[in-house]
This record gives structure tokens, sequence and C-alpha cells, in this order.
């Protein structure tokens, strides 16, 4: 093949990856997925190797499906604006890696034809799952995404994310392993089969809605404005109007650094806030211990005593922690994202909260809620789940929906259900099956007044986590292998 056929089907290996990521939120094309990727499941399994098609498949997958990453440099385009193109151009080689250093290897282990396009597809599921790990993890954009809008999302109670990386990938090599038009029917079976339990799960009705009735505060405070000390004020006060504004609560929440005040300067202001909540306010706010600072939820009570604090504990690399940041700090290189001292310190963990006459909850700070592994282990299981966001940061395209979308996931893996503020949208309430009850859109400043939902008994997922779909990956991963050596 010359250079200039190479180009050319690189070119279009690259139009795959980006038409698979029109699967992925705001687009929502699921059947746009499994397709494109059969046909670079397809070119993988030939006889030339996986690694060039899937790393230009990768880099149209991550490069449409994450080009919010630009957004932050954005926010100061003067300071940080050339940075933009390079934080897109590299989070998507990143991104790319990941799909076509396994695929390579796998390809390179395995006979051409469909074993190969086993092989191929079961290292994908496996790379999805690694990016929830490596390097602090970033398991955003996986294949398994693009479900979540949909009725076989409800199979995430079973088999999670992982679980639904499986769905995409078997959907995408079912065309090499049984040829084109023999793997409809095995598709469509699939395909159905998961709709129709999905559906079937969505149509049971949940528990009666507990009597706890929450107020969710969204100020809309622009990221450009946020710290401005004005503008602070107004985005301030607007959150005390909508707190205190006539109706029922028990439960007032604010979201993600929601003030630009630290914790221990707040001591003035504490009983304005605690009487504008008119019930206990669960708040972000940024705190100081020592020299450290720490990305926070605190409890307020109705006597305006802090009773509870979370600290912000898997921090975004580079935004608000840098590696090695106290020697970097020495000469001005501090995180992006951070406004106190170079970088945030990372608290001991997940956990569970408490507020006067609230079911507990555990905390989830903006990020940490695309990790699913957050949510199991804890010494008691919490009643549902609190996300405090600042998605002001991703822009008001994909970004913030696609940080929604994984919230879904979260309610359907654990049988919980799941609130959100956000500081700029969407703000949301989100039941057991991962419907969302309630919202508030981009963009405005408001309130939601609902009933927090029940939850469902624990799920298969949160007693099994993601071993049978990864032990379901390694055993089709080795079968393809096996059959080389033999």
């Amino acid at each position: 093949m010359n250079g200039r056929s190479s180009l050319r089907q690189f070119g279009i290996d690259l139009a795959l990856g980006g038409i698979a990521a029109l699967g992925l939120a705001p687009f929502g094309l699921w059947i746009a997925t499994p397709l494109a990727l059969a046909l670079l499941v397809a070119r993988a399994a030939g006889a030339r190797g996986a690694f060039w098609p899937m790393l230009a498949g990768g880099l149209g997958w991550f490069g449409l499906s994450m080009h919010w990453i630009v957004e932050p440099f954005l926010v100061e385009p003067d300071i940080y604006g050339w940075m933009a193109p390079f934080a897109l151009v590299l989070l998507a080689a990143g991104g790319a890696l990941f799909w076509a250093i396994p695929a390579g290897l796998a390809a390179r282990l395995a006979l051409p034809g469909p074993r190969r396009a086993v092989a191929v597809a079961a290292a994908l599921v496996l790379s999805d799952w690694m990016r929830g790990w490596i390097f602090t993890g970033l398991p955003w954009a996986l294949t398994g995404h693009v479900w979540i809008d949909t009725p076989v999302a409800q199979a995430a109670a079973y088999a999670g994310a992982i679980g639904l990386c499986l769905v995409t990938l078997t959907l995408a090599a079912l065309p090499s392993l049984l040829r084109p038009l023999a793997a409809v029917m095995p598709a469509v079976a699939l395909t159905g089969g998961l709709w129709l339990a999905g559906a079937a799960r969505l149509a049971t009705p949940l528990p009666p809605d507990t009597p706890t009735l929450l107020r969710i505060v969204q100020p809309n405070a622009e990221q450009h404005l946020k710290w401005d000390p004005e503008w602070a004020a107004v985005f301030f006060q607007r959150l005390l109007d909508l707190s205190a504004a006539p109706g029922p609560r028990d439960l007032v929440i604010w979201p993600e650094t929601a003030v630009n005040f630290l914790l221990e300067d707040a001591g003035p202001v504490l009983p304005a806030m605690a009487q504008a909540a008119g019930a206990p306010l669960v708040m972000g706010i940024q705190r100081r211990e020592g020299s450290r600072f720490h990305n926070s939820l605190v409890t307020l009570n109705p006597d305006a005593t802090v009773s509870g604090t979370y600290d912000k504990f898997h921090l975004v690399p580079f935004g608000e922690y840098i590696p090695w940041g106290d020697a970097l700090a020495r000469v001005g290189i501090g995180a992006f994202a951070a406004q106190q001292g170079n970088g945030y310190s990372p608290g001991p963990g997940p956990a569970v909260m408490t507020a006067p006459g609230i079911p507990d909850f555990q905390p989830l700070i903006c990020y940490e809620a695309i990790f699913p592994q957050h949510l199991r282990g804890l010494d008691r299981r919490p009643a549902w789940l609190l996300q405090a966001t600042n998605d002001a940061w991703f822009g008001q395209f994909s970004g913030p929906y696609q940080h929604l979308a994984q919230a879904r996931l979260r309610a359907i893996e654990s049988g919980l259900p799941l609130v959100r503020a956000a500081n700029t949208g969407v703000s949301a309430v989100i039941d057991p099956h991962g419907t969302v009850r309630q919202s508030l859109s981009l963009g405005v400043s408001g309130k939601i007044d609902a009933a927090l939902p029940a939850a469902l008994p624990e799920t298969p997922w949160m007693r099994w986590g993601n071993i049978p779909a990864v032990l379901l990956a390694v055993l089709a991963l080795a079968a393809a292998l096996l059959r080389r050596r033999r």
C-alpha cells in the first residue's frame, strides 16, 4: 500500500472513530457506534494488524467525544487559550493509544480473521476497564456509555459500565466472526433481548419516595465571573435568595465550590446561610487545614454549626493538583483550577455523610462520579448519592451532558437515587433506574424542590463489581489466542 492510499485509509478510520462517537451524549445515535466499530474491528482483523486502524479510530472517537477539554482553557483565553489545541490533541492521542496498543498486541498474537476480531474486541473491553485505573484513571467516553439513554443501560445493574462495553464490542465483533449477513440475527437478538429486559425493569414500579424533601440550588455562576469579587457577591446573594424561597424543605444543597471564601473565613456569614436555608445545608466550599487546602462538602446545621466534612479525594490531575506540586510551586507552577494554594490535597477516601434528620448519603464531588469503583467498599450502604459539581468548566455542549449521563449510570449500577447539584447545570434528581425525575437546564439559575426517591435493594453489580464482565473478556481473549497456539 503506497503512502497516498495509506493516508486515505487512515482518514477513513479516523472518520469511523468519529462516527462511532456519535453514540455518546449529546448526540445519542447509539446504533452508529457498533456499526462503525464493526468496520474498525474488521480492518483490525485483517492481515496488516490492528495498531494503525485503532490509532486512527481512537483519535476520531476521543477527539470528538472529548473536545470539551478545550473549554477550561477558554475561560481566560488571553492567558491559557494557546494551550487549548494542544490539550485536545494530547488527550485524543493518549486515548487513542489505549485502543491501539492493546488491540495491536492482541492482533499480533491471534490469527487473522474471526479469531483476531474476537481478540481485538476483547482487548478493547479490557482497555476500557483499565482506563478507569491507570494514571489515576479517566473512564470517560467508554464504548458502553452509548447505551445510557436506552433500556439496555439497565444491564449495568448486573454488569456495570464494563458490561455495557462488552455488549458494544460483542456487536462490533459479530460481523467479522460470523460474516456480515449471518451476524444480523445474533446482533438483533442480543440488542433486542437486552432492550426488552431493560424495558421490563423500567416498567417495574419503584418503592414510594421517602418523606425527605430536598431543595437543590443552581446559582448559574459563570466560570469567568465566578471568582470576581463583585460578581461573587451577586452569586452568593443568589444562593441565599433561592435557598430562602417559600416552600417546605428538609435539606438544602449547594453545588461544588459554591462560595468564593474559605470555610475558616466564613464565620460571620454562616448564620445568614443557615437562616436562608431554614434547614440543614450541604454546600461545596474550600477549606484550609494547616498549609493544605481541600475541595470539600460540609454540612451546616440550622444553628450555624458545621457538623460534617468531606474532602474530595480523587482529584483532577493538573486541574486540581499537579505531580510533585510542592516542588513545582517553588517556581510558580500550580494546579489549573485550584483557587487556593498551588493545588488541593486529597481527602482520605470514599465516605458516608450525615445531616440532621436526613438519610445517610455518599458524597461525590464532580469528577469522582465518573468512577464506579468509588461506590463499593463503604462500611455501610448509604440511602442515596449526592454529586456536587461545577460543570461550568465543560462549556455548554457535550461535556455537561456526558457528565450527567455518567451520573445516571452510577444510579443504575448502585440501585441508589442520585441527586445532582451543578453550579451552571444540569442539576437533577435521578431515581435508581437512572431516570431523570426533575432537572434544571444549562445556563439558568433556579431551584429544584423534590422528594428524595427511595433506594432499591443492593444490585448484583454492587456485590460483584466488574469481575464477571472482565472475566468474560479475558476468557474471550484467551480463547482467541489459545487457538493459535494449538
